[in-house]
């Protein structure tokens, strides 16, 4: 593509290598078109006034160039406030600084913000970090020394950057500058392999030939702790620091922890500290986007570091300017810099180049009356009427597609190109071409007949650039996380207490047991290979439950009690669904032109569940069945999109549709919603409620008799006699658990006649989901939305500058805050002291205490964004999904409970916007070793939908109760979630005429020593994960896919651990062949066959060959005389049975 004359200047002067250029009228994302068209001379250093217009330009570079290009973060938090770092962020700068030093070619983009923290020497840099390739030796005692010196936490999984484990022969760290962790196998010394692997599943992915070990962070200890010491003595004696701080200060060098803030540690750490100026290289290119704004900028935070230095006068070793750049250096510094380009946005004459770089308001007005996908759509047209060479830019394929064929049917192109991202060079041969990926904002090139449309200018919505962030995988409530004093269930013996794992030597022969406690102090030691006899005990509320007696009858009583009463549900449940599949209603049109382009108005992608959800439902509507689907996900998970996609089907055909909601504030957020998305295509929606004026209410019902309005949102009021519709179609229940017995008798009524579709928050298990097909039409949807952020969680100290700072940038982009506090006393005190740190704040507060009305309207008012923050107690309600509100600030958070936290946390960070959970603290130094695990647990589990996995376990037990849409508490309550769950499976199969053959769990007990020894295995949760897992292993291939998974990941397998695998394949063999029990007595082995011994005549014949003595006694049996050794002679004569019964 030929650019116009006027930029050949700039080629000219990247070519001089030196001088002064200046441009004016680009914005970030022309900008990043611009610098994309020439072969830079790299490292760049591009400073931007602040993070977002950083980031776009990042986002909009990688759109159009696959050359290397990375954001340099900026600290979170405001100068000198006492936070606990955050590791992603130290290693994001950490993995830039040795990008420079290593000189790779790479485009950086850092705010004024990122660049004024001072940084550690280069050359301790150059230093400190280790160079490790296979073949030679490394010292591994030195090298783990080292990972801490460089800021490494020992680990017992590597789950996040910064984190190492020790396992065996095994060494697992992820450092800074990798998307996946590395492994590194050890012979001895001498490092044989360096491979890759995944945080999720922990298996190896690739191999590498070499790795660098950078520190996690800026701030790293290395070199003697005597001089640190003596600098410390030094600048307290300067500053006047109090004797018992100096001790505090003391102490956390000797341990190597710092608990201050990280740049109060620069002086003491560094002889002298640089700046990202003197990391790159002197002919480096530097580029000022809006040179005015970053000098403001730099004053703005240079205000905010003095007033921090002010605050902790007294506590700070060190003047403001030995951790921060001053604006004064700042300018001096670009001043002198000897090869730089200044960008500013508005044309300005006199700059070298003056582009002429549009917005696409020439084309169509943005205030043009139309909205959203209607807009969009009318501007595609004009741009094409014009002649110019047309560009959309989509975040995903899918949509890209909707897009092509919308403009195909409307006639508007015959072929639309689809291509990936980075943008090649346009097709001047097509009029349009579509480019799957994210740019933050559309413009037009007039000197290039180009135009670029983003989903900005498309759909009216602004899409944040997605920054890309290691997402692990979702975890339910898992077994490995008991801890000591948690209760468990077993199948036989009931509820117990866990005691831990625990090592005992039984006939001199070392084994690991899971001790139990039982009512009266009764000890049961389970040998872990028979884990699989254990469930955690989860009950429907906090209350502790009953012990039981070891060898009582009370458990196994209740039991039965359980099973009869899930029997009768499971009967009504297969009952119901008969009685419907004979049901006649009305099969709804399929999707027309309307429809789809309703589609593509959706301006993200659909995950996969999504999709198959969607077509699920439509294909139930088309269908003359009555529709009677359950769709479950997780709050923020896309489930509302479904919905809307069955209303729009059912308004196309003439259809009205009833959405009820269980509270008012749930009614008037989706009626907020369903406007958004219908009103653009004609469709009437109207709220019903109470807190809308009566005349308000008459006008609606009146307009729902004529047919007027056509989607309905509301509580129970909607279920009253009154309500009178002129076609109802379509009805959608949200959490319809939440309704009563009187009101699901109504909905009983109205599901004879129309579709209906229920909506469900609640996880739903998956041995469920099969047991209940054919029972219960059923949609999950378990993948979050693709480009969804997770929370980004900070502790620190409650001091006013953090608070101000997290409101004000939430204010700032236009969003609302929650500010929790554990009591409702003092909650008055907190909100005025809010107002006046944010005197422009709309400052409401919310408790239990209030009366219901007074709460629902300030919630209502919330929604409406009426209050910018809501400070409260923790009855912000689960449902309650409000896309502007993304930060959430927890007072006291020492005082939560970890689940608690989970769950308020989870009220934010819906939309694509980065999301911030404060988590606050008195004291970071103050707090116990046991909170500080507990908050820093909390800052790991950051991933939308990593289930804390505590804080599932309730939503769990929701879940099962309301797909029957009955209230199954006290059965929950007596034999626990799991067991409950495996009661309820059974019970539907069966009366689903499914014929169920239990196996028995055989017990084999043959005196060698299986198990996991502590040195293979050093981590207590990691050796109850695996035994648990391995209990779980139903055939040969899984039993193999777990042993070389264990041996990728600790090493080859110690003889302890070798017999439990051996032992596991054995349990399997006797599992099928129905064995009860398998003991050894001195050199007999004694196989008990139960009632099925008939089947086994012709292998005991067949063993009576092989062996000296074969002997079936009374109680069937088997006693067979070996030599050793037992293990694979008892697998041997397994084996023989099982190819020999009928």
């Amino acid at each position: 593509m030929d650019l116009p004359r006027n930029f050949k200047a700039f080629e000219a002067f990247l070519d001089k290598k030196h001088g002064l250029f200046s441009v004016s009228g680009f914005k970030t994302s022309s900008l990043a078109f611009f610098l994309s068209r020439f072969s830079l001379p790299k490292p760049i250093l591009l400073i931007f006034p602040d993070d977002p217009s950083a980031r776009e330009f990042v986002a909009a570079f990688s759109f159009f160039s696959s050359e290397s290009v990375k954001f340099f973060p900026s600290p979170e938090h405001p100068p000198f406030a006492e936070v606990l770092p955050d590791p992603e962020e130290g290693a994001g700068r950490i993995e830039i600084l040795y990008d420079l030093l290593l000189e790779r070619p790479v485009l950086i983009a850092t705010s004024v913000k990122g660049l004024l923290r001072r940084l550690p020497p280069r050359e301790l840099l150059r230093k400190v970090y280790e160079y490790l390739i296979p073949g030679e030796d490394f010292p591994r005692e030195g090298l783990l020394d080292k990972l801490v010196a460089l800021g490494y936490e020992r680990v017992g999984v590597v789950q996040r950057v910064g984190e190492f484990a020790v396992k065996g022969a095994v060494l697992d760290v992820w450092p800074p500058g990798y998307e996946k962790p590395l492994r590194f196998d050890f012979f001895g010394d001498t490092l044989e392999k360096i491979k890759t692997f995944s945080p999720e599943n922990q298996l190896t992915e690739g191999k590498l030939e070499e790795a660098y070990l950078f520190p996690v962070r800026e701030v790293f200890f290395v070199g003697e702790a005597e001089v640190l010491y003596e600098r410390l003595l030094l600048r307290a004696e300067k500053f006047k620091i109090p004797a018992e701080r100096v001790e505090t200060l003391r102490e956390q060098i000797s341990l190597r922890r710092f608990l201050e803030p990280e740049e109060f540690w620069l002086p003491i750490l560094f002889e002298r500290t640089e700046t990202l100026f003197d990391y790159l290289p002197e002919k480096s290119l530097l580029i000022l986007y809006e040179p005015e704004k970053i000098q403001d900028e730099a004053g703005f935070w240079w205000g905010r570091v003095l007033s921090g230095g002010r605050r902790l006068r007294g506590r700070l070793l060190l003047e403001p300017e030995e951790a921060f750049l001053s604006p004064e250096l700042l300018e001096h510094q670009t001043l002198k810099w000897p090869f730089k380009v200044l960008v500013r946005e508005l044309p300005v004459s006199g700059t070298d180049i003056k582009a002429n770089f549009k917005g696409l308001e020439a084309f169509e007005p943005v205030d043009s009356g139309k909205s959203g996908l209607e807009r969009g759509l009318s501007l595609l047209k004009r741009i094409l009427a014009s002649g110019e060479h047309l560009v959309v830019a989509l975040g995903s394929r899918p949509s890209a597609e909707r897009l092509v064929e919308i403009f195909v049917r409307e006639g508007l192109c015959e072929e639309l190109p689809i291509k990936e991202a980075p943008f090649p060079e346009p097709n001047f041969r097509v009029p349009a071409e579509v480019i799957v990926g994210e740019l933050p904002e559309g413009f037009f090139a007039p000197d290039l007949t180009l135009v670029f449309v983003s989903e900005r200018e498309l759909f009216g919505k602004k899409k944040p650039p997605v920054v890309k962030r290691r997402l692990r995988e979702r975890t339910g409530l898992r077994f490995e996380d008991l801890k000591p004093g948690d209760y468990v269930v077993h199948r036989e013996h009931g509820i117990g207490l866990y005691r831990g794992l625990v090592k005992l030597e039984v006939g001199d022969v070392p084994g690991e047991f899971l001790l139990v406690e039982y009512a009266g102090g009764d000890k049961l030691y389970l040998p872990v290979d028979r884990l699989g006899e254990i469930h955690r005990y989860v009950g429907v509320d906090e209350r502790p439950p009953k012990l039981d007696r070891l060898g009582g009858r009370s458990f196994l009583a209740r039991k039965e009690k359980v099973k009869k009463a899930v029997q009768e549900i499971a009967q009504e449940l297969v009952a119901l669904y008969a009685a419907r599949k004979v049901a006649r209603g009305h099969a709804f049109s399929p999707p027309d032109l309307t429809f789809r382009e309703f589609e593509a108005a959706f301006p993200y992608e659909e995950t996969p569940d999504q999709e198959a959800a969607i077509e699920e439902v439509l294909a139930d509507m088309q269908s003359p069945r009555p529709m009677d689907r359950l769709l479950a996900g997780d709050v923020g998970y896309g489930k509302t999109e479904v919905a809307l996609r069955a209303t729009m089907l059912a308004v196309r055909d003439g259809k009205q549709v009833a959405v009820l909601v269980p509270t008012t504030v749930l009614a008037e957020q989706h009626y907020r919603t369903f406007s958004e998305r219908l009103a653009p295509f004609g469709v009437k929606v109207a709220v019903l409620s109470r807190l809308r004026p009566p005349a308000e209410q008459k006008e609606v019902l009146k307009k729902l008799a004529s047919g007027e309005v056509q989607v309905v949102i509301g509580t129970h009021r909607l279920l009253s006699t009154d309500v009178r519709f002129k076609d109802l179609g379509l009805l959608i229940i949200d959490e319809e658990h939440r309704f009563g017995v009187k009101q699901k008798e109504r909905l009983k009524e109205l599901k004879k006649t129309v579709d209906v579709l229920a909506l469900s928050a609640t996880p739903i298990p998956r041995t469920l989901q099969l047991s209940l097909l054919g029972v219960r039409d059923l949609s999950v949807i378990e993948t979050p939305p693709p480009g969804r952020l997770p929370v980004k969680t900070v502790l620190a100290k409650m001091e006013p500058e953090v608070v101000e700072e997290a409101i004000r940038r939430e204010l700032s982009r236009g969003g609302q805050v929650f500010f929790v506090y554990p009591r409702v006393k003092g909650l008055h005190a907190l909100a005025n002291w809010v107002k006046r740190l944010v005197p422009e704040a709309r400052v409401a507060l919310a408790h239990g205490q209030m009366p219901p009305k007074e709460l629902e309207e300030i919630m209502t008012r919330f929604v409406r964004r009426e209050i910018d923050v809501l400070v409260c107690t923790t009855i912000i309600e689960s449902g309650l999904d409000i896309p502007s509100a993304n930060t959430i600030i927890i007072a006291r958070a020492d005082r939560f409970g970890l689940s608690e936290i989970y769950q308020l946390r989870g009220r934010v960070g819906r939309g694509k916007v980065q999301a911030y959970a404060y988590l606050l603290v008195p004291s970071l130094s103050g707090l116990t070793e046991e909170a500080r695990k507990r908050l820093k647990a909390l800052m790991q589990f950051t991933d939308l939908g990593s289930g804390f996995r505590l804080a599932l376990s309730d939503l769990k037990i929701r879940g099962a109760g309301n797909l029957l849409g009955v209230s199954q508490s006290g059965h929950i309550a007596a034999v626990g979630y799991d067991l409950y769950l495996e009661i309820l499976e059974k019970a539907v199969r069966e009366m689903k005429g499914e014929r169920i053959e239990e196996a028995p769990e055989p017990e084999v007990n043959l005196g060698l020593p299986a198990y996991f020894p502590e040195a293979y295995v050093p981590d207590v949760e990691q050796r109850l994960h695996l035994y648990r897992e391995l209990s779980l292993v139903r055939d040969e291939e899984e039993l193999e896919a777990f042993r070389t998974s264990l041996i990728d990941r600790f090493g080859e397998l110690p003889p302890e651990g070798e017999n439990l695998i051996k032992l596991t394949r054995l349990k399997i063999l006797l599992r099928k062949l129905r064995v009860l029990k398998l003991e050894a007595r001195g050199k007999e082995l004694v196989f008990h066959l139960g009632d099925e011994v008939e089947r086994y005549k012709k292998g005991i014949r067949e063993l009576s060959e092989s062996y000296r003595f074969v002997r079936l006694v009374r109680e069937n049996r088997l006693r067979i005389r070996v030599e050793d050794p037992l293990l694979s002679e008892a697998t041997k004569i397994a084996e023989i049975l099982q190819k020999t019964r009928f």
